[in-house]
Order: C-alpha cells, then structure tokens, then sequence
C-alpha cells in the first residue's frame, strides 16, 4: 500500500490515538488465500494480539508502514479498552460505493465512527461499549472485542461521526436481530398476551396517543422528528413501540400507522435480512416483542375472555354502570335540594335583617324629630 493510503493522524479518532495498541499488517498467502498478518512495528517480526510488547503507538507503526512498505496499520482490542469493532463484509461496490440494505441499516443504528475497509468492499465500525453474550460472528457480520486486531484505514465515511461513540445498547440490538440463533426462541419467549384494540378508529388511536402522559413525544415522532435519538432506525424503533401499545400489538395496524407517520421512508420496504424479512417488517416485530404492556379500552377491562360469557360479561358491566350513574344523579339532586333550601333559609333570614335595619332607621328619624322638638321651646 502507497504511502498516501495509510491512514493520517487527523483522520483517526482520539480514543484510538491515545492508546498503545497499534501494529503494522501486510498481506500473505495462508491455506491458498491471502491473509492479512500482524507486524510488530518495533522488529517486523510478527505480532501476536495477545502480547502487548509487540505493540506500539499510531505514529510508531506508521513510520514502520512507511519506511517498510508494509501494507496497512492495525489496532488491537483488549479487555482494558472499552472499544468495539463491528466489522460488515462483501456489503459494498467498490466501484459504485452502492451499499447493502442490511450494512446501511447496521451502521445507522450504531452511529458511530465507520470507515471503508482496505478491500473498499466492506465497513468497519468502532464504538464504546460492551458485547452481549454469545456469537459473535454470523455470516458476513463479525464483532470484536478483545485478542483481536482491526484493520484501519482512516477512509471516513461521510455522514457517520468521527468519533467513537457509547453504543451498547445498539450493539445489544445488533446482536439481538442479527447474530442470535435462528432457533425460534427469541420470539417464542412468553409474550404477554395481547388483543387487538379495533374498538378504536385510526384517528381516535392517534388522539388517545397525543393525549396521554407521552403524548408529546408520540407527537414529535409521529411528524417526523428524529430529536434526541442516535439514529433515524432509534427514533423507526421508537414509534413502533408506542404503536405497538395503543394498537394491542397488531402488526399490521403498526405498519399501516406508521406509513402515515412522518418517519415513514423507501427503507421501510426494503430486504435487509436473510430470512427475506424487509426492515419493517423486522422493526414491528422487535418492538412488539419487546413490549410488556398493551392498551385496552375501558370498555372492554372487564369483560371476560370466554367468548360464551362475554356477552353476559359486558351485559352486567352496562347495568352496572347504568346503576351507578342513576345513583349518582340521585345524589346529586338530594345535594341540590339541600342547597335550595339553604338558600331559601339564607334569603329568609336577609328579608328579616333588612327589615329589622328599616325599624331601626325609622325609630332612629323619630327620636331625631323629637329632640328638634324639644329644643325649640328654648
């Protein structure tokens, strides 16, 4: 690799930089096929990933890669860094820079620096965090965190940070829709059970939505806004749980809302999984998976789950309200009764006191007259 291919300094992030962990590569021939091996910028003998002697700093191994011709620069993962490598595979046209579905949605919801790799046909991804537990590697999509070494080319790619950012609960995600087993168990495991809301029309789903406790942010996604979520997939995944509630876990209700959101996207429909699942169809069924709770009408809370009873159920619930609210009206009326006459009692007894004041200003004139009376004879 020429000397203006290797990576700058300024193109590196600074959590990478400020961390002895870095070694030369070069390409060589292993069971038929080329391989990328570790150098040690200090010997050019090779490094070992697990001997941190063989290591050095980014400028070392660039000044070796340069001096040397060595083919690229690397950076080894290690238990006492918090970074991760995500590491996307045969995903990208060189030529074209067109880029696979399921790439472009992997490093969106992880929103952290990426870079094309040397073969310009894959993405590495660095963030901070921690892997959950489990494979780590399925078909073209690997994730490393230690006693391994990353390529790294500084090859930015536009429209991701340029640092390295907190990402584990995207890469619990990551693990979650793409590397667990396709057993079945993830989705089979108890779900609360659900009913469809039908009883609510789209629009007073929606109203409900926009007037409950959260409603201010149902309203933000639903305009479209993407604020305070890492990535537009955050805020896809965000509604859909919101959906998922105020529809009962219907899916094909959360699809139908949410092509009417202003989140809705060409991505929605597009095949980003193996299994032919498009991102869609993968993000309801992840965020219905993933809610616990489900709204119901008042209506039907109390009404039993035994169709044979239902009707009876929902029957009793109706005079049961229709007593309370007669007793309620009947009370309310005794309370306007009681005030009525309080105020008939109030109006009586001010008729009194104004005509007692009318006795008393009138005796009062009588006494002034006759005091004018008396002095007159003076």
């Amino acid at each position: 690799m020429p000397d203006h291919s290797l990576p700058t300094r300024e193109a590196i992030p600074g959590l990478l930089l400020r961390r002895e962990q870095w070694l030369c590569w070069r390409e060589e021939p292993r069971d038929g096929k080329q391989t990328k091996v570790p150098i040690d910028p200090g010997t050019g003998k090779y490094a070992s990933t697990t001997d941190p002697e063989t290591w050095s700093s980014f400028k070392a191994a660039r000044r070796r890669a340069t001096r040397e011709g060595e083919d690229g620069l690397g950076f080894v993962f290690t238990d006492d860094d918090p970074v991760v490598g995500v590491d996307l595979d045969d995903c990208r046209d060189p030529e074209t820079g067109e880029t696979e579905g399921w790439a472009e949605s992997v490093t969106e919801i992880l929103g952290s620096f990426t870079e094309i790799s040397p073969s310009g046909t894959g993405y590495h991804v660095l963030v901070e965090g921690t892997l959950p537990d489990g494979r780590n590697r399925k078909d073209d999509l690997e994730l490393y965190e230690t006693a391994r070494f990353f390529t790294v080319t500084g090859a930015h790619v536009d429209g991701t940070p340029t640092t390295i950012e907190k990402r584990t609960e995207a890469l619990q995600r990551i693990h979650a829709e793409y590397l667990a087993p396709d057993d079945g168990s993830s989705d089979d495991v108890a779900r609360t059970p659900r009913r469809p809301t039908r009883r609510l029309s789209d629009n007073g789903l929606l109203q409900k939505a926009r007037n409950a406790e959260n409603g201010e942010k149902f309203e933000r996604l639903w305009r479209g806004s993407t604020a305070g979520y890492e990535s537009h997939s955050e805020a896809d995944m965000a509604l859909c749980a919101l959906l998922a509630f105020w529809t009962g876990g219907d899916e094909q209700r959360i699809d139908r809302l949410f092509r009417d959101s202003g989140l809705m996207r060409e991505k929605w429909d597009e095949v980003h999984y193996a299994d032919g699942s498009t991102y869609g169809e993968k993000t309801i069924e992840r965020a219905v998976a993933g809610t616990t709770e489900f709204y119901e009408p008042p209506e039907t809370r109390s009404a039993a789950t035994d169709p044979e009873t239902s009707t009876s159920a929902n029957s009793e619930e109706v005079q049961s309200r229709e007593a309370e609210r007669t007793a309620r009206i009947t009370e309310l009326q005794e309370r306007l009764d009681e005030l009525l006459k309080e105020k008939a009692k109030l109006e009586a007894e001010l008729e009194e006191e104004r005509t007692r004041r009318q006795e008393l200003e009138a005796e009062l004139e009588r006494e002034s007259e006759s005091d004018d009376s008396l002095f007159g004879w003076f």
